[in-house]
Parts: structure tokens; sequence; C-alpha cells
């Protein structure tokens, strides 16, 4: 199926805005979602809604064979040997957060150092500065250079044997950028240390496929793969998995409890504490599969022209500059107006019906490098067209004599 036919399967698409018809370009904060992954989540809670994995009646086991089909999708999308290195979470936030706690408290000591980047996300920062002060570690940076992009040789300069892991964005959610992970992995292995990579951004422009990558660990979010909010995940090496600690406890996650102890579950479970979000995990898969059916290579082409065509658009604009011009960059454009600030930008394209993201995107460290507060971010997906470029960069161009 075309992508313009696509763009049909995504209800909010239709709806007024301020009296305008909607152009969404904040998918970078959070994808919209086609009606197949809607109807996964209300035909859930209509027909078989149950608790998972303990039941014997005939829901509880619909509900189990749902979700669990979603983690073999999972394992499938991103390349993973089995599903027990697939860990449910509520988002990128919480998988980044549970290696810290888990793997990151129990390999991390004094004077061992983590490698993080200079335009990392700050759930890539926090957990990390944390573990740091807690267990007297080192966080070190590697610096973005004027073009959004990272410096690679600086890294690998950073690299020593109290390197103990590298936590590296795959794709910028700020600037788009496109970081060779690849590189960055094997460059960190060659140390002895292990490599996380926040895959929110790229999991759902990119072909991911973690055994190629040899990634140690790979977290995504749902919700930014047309999939619903609340739920994310976690890949692991199985090694590596088995052998760090719990990380919450509680129900599903044990084997036996006792008073004098208990025994932990296998994987993937161990992990998995509680009752979890079922009805957005099952329609995570709906997300999955519309995806596939659409193509990322037709998907990565479409979104492609959309960047090029924006961002020759863009440069047209007096007293515009786009911040972040990496070579290789995924379909989001970052920039700023002489003498405007952001947000007043975002207010008066929302009058317009033009949905944009303002501010430091969660990521003030990389702002403060360009010496700026932050940016106004239009971001791509499969459903927008050049058409809607054309009502953005006719908006600034209002905007911008409005606020002159």
């Amino acid at each position: 199926m075309a992508l313009t036919d696509l763009r049909q399967q995504f209800p909010i698409l239709s709806r007024m805005v301020k009296g305008k018809p909607l152009v969404y370009f904040d998918n970078a904060a959070t994808s919209q979602k086609p009606q197949c992954v809607i109807d996964a989540l209300t035909h859930y809670y209509t027909y078989y809604n149950a608790n998972i994995h303990r039941g014997i009646h005939t829901l509880a086991e619909e509900a189990t064979m749902a979700y669990e089909a979603t983690r073999e999708a999972v394992r499938e999308f991103v390349g993973a040997g089995a599903t027990e290195e697939i860990i449910f979470t509520r988002g990128t936030t919480e998988a980044i957060n549970l290696v810290a706690f888990t793997w990151g408290r129990q390999n991390i000591g004094p004077g061992d150092e983590i490698i993080i980047s200079g335009m990392e996300h700050h759930s890539n920062i926090v957990p990390w500065q944390i573990l740091c002060e807690e267990n007297h570690a080192v966080l070190k940076i590697i610096p973005v250079t004027d073009e959004g992009e990272l410096a690679i040789e600086a890294f690998k300069e950073l690299l020593s044997s109290k390197t103990k892991l590298v936590s590296v964005v795959h794709v910028s959610n700020s600037l788009g950028t496109i970081n060779a992970v690849n590189e960055i992995v094997t460059a960190a292995h060659l140390v002895g240390a292990r490599v996380l990579v926040d895959g929110a951004q790229s999991a759902v422009h990119l072909d991911i496929d973690v055994q190629k990558m040899d990634c140690d660990f790979f977290a995504f979010s749902g919700h930014k793969v047309y999939g619903p909010t609340g739920v994310g995940v976690l890949y692991g090496k199985r090694e590596l998995l088995q052998d760090m600690p719990v990380f919450q406890g509680g129900g599903e996650m044990i084997k036996e409890v006792t008073f004098e102890k208990t025994t932990f579950n296998d994987l993937p479970y161990k992990y998995e504490a509680g009752t979890p979000n079922i009805a957005d995990t099952i329609a995570l898969k709906a997300a999955l599969d519309f995806i596939s059916a659409a193509g990322k290579d037709q998907i990565r082409l479409h979104e492609a022209a959309l960047l090029a065509y924006a961002t020759a658009r863009l440069k047209t604009i007096p007293g515009l500059s786009i911040i972040g011009e990496a070579k290789d960059k995924a379909s989001l454009v970052s920039f700023i107006v002489k003498d405007v600030h952001p947000q007043d930008i975002g207010v008066l394209l929302d009058n317009m019906g033009i949905a944009v993201r303002t501010g430091h995107h969660c990521t003030q460290p990389l702002m403060k490098r360009f010496g700026i507060p932050g940016t106004v971010r239009a971001s791509f997906a499969l459903y927008n067209n050049l058409e809607e470029i054309d009502v953005l960069i006719a908006g600034l161009g209002k905007t911008i004599k409005m606020l002159a």
C-alpha cells in the first residue's frame, strides 16, 4: 500500500485545530496511532480482558498468548536472538534506569568511568549521574561538533581500561543526527566496556539488528513507533540479564516465596514485576505489524524526501538558522529565528493548526553547547507530506512578520 493511502488510517489527522486542518510535526515527541492500534486496544478490553500468565481460564490464556505474541514481534523487529532477551518496560526511560540500577550498581565502582555523549536526552544522563554519585564513578562526555555530529576520534581517546559502560543515543531527538553506533560499539568492546544504545528515535526510522550492532543493551518506546504510550522495551544480551540483580520485587518475577527466602523467575519475567501494561503491550504488536506492512525502506525514502524538502525551504527564510546539519540525519529539523523566542513561534503556529515542539527537548546540555535556550523542532513521519511542509513555511513567514 502506498504511503499516501496509509495516511487515511490515522483518524486524528482529519481533525481541525483552531479552525485549521491539523498539521502534525511533533512526531519525535510521540507519533499518532493508526486505526489498527486503536482497534487492538478496544478489542482486548472488549473481548478478552484478563490478567496474564497465571490464569487457566480462556480469557487469561487468550490474553497471555496475545501478550507473548508481542514479545516475539519485538524480538523480530530488533533482531534479537531469543524472546528471553526482550524485557517490557514503561518506556525508554525506565529501560535505561533498569540497567543503571541493576547492571550499573553491580558492575561500576569507585574510579570506574561511564561515557555518554553531549547530545543525550536527560533520561540517558540523569540515571548515570545518580549512579556515579552513589558509587563514586566518573562520567565523561563525547563532544559534539558544530555540525551536530559526535567527535568520534575524541570519543576513542576517552576510552580506557577504566571505561565500564558507554551509553549513547542512536538518533538525536533534538538534531536528528544518526550516530555511528556500530563504530562506537566496536571501539568500546575493545577496552572491555559494555554499550547501551538509546533507540527511542531510531527504532521507527532505521533498520535495527541488535546482533549485528552487537550492543549489549538497546531501549525504545512504543509510542514513538506508532504504538501506545506506557510500554517500552529493553533488549539485553541473555548472559548479562541472567547475571544482573532484580530491579523490582513482587508478583510474576518470583518462582517461590517464603519468609526465609525468595527465588526469582527466569528471563524475561525476572524483570517484569506485577501486573504489566497488558493492553498497550498487545497493541504494540499491531504497530510493529503496521510498520512491517508499510516497509521501512519505503518509509525511510519518504521521510528523507520530506527532510530534504523542508531543509531547502527553511533555508530560504531570512534570519532562520538550522541547528544540526549532520551528514546523516533522520527526519527532523531544529531551527531558530534571529531575535525571536522559539516558544512564541510555537504558539503562533499552533493558532494556524501546525503542531511543532519548542524548547530544549530534554537536552539542556546540548542547547548550552550551541549557546541557545532552545529550538523549534519539526519532525516528520510516514503520514506527512510535502503540502504540509508548504503550510509550515507559509506559517513561519506569517509568524516572523507578526513578531518582527
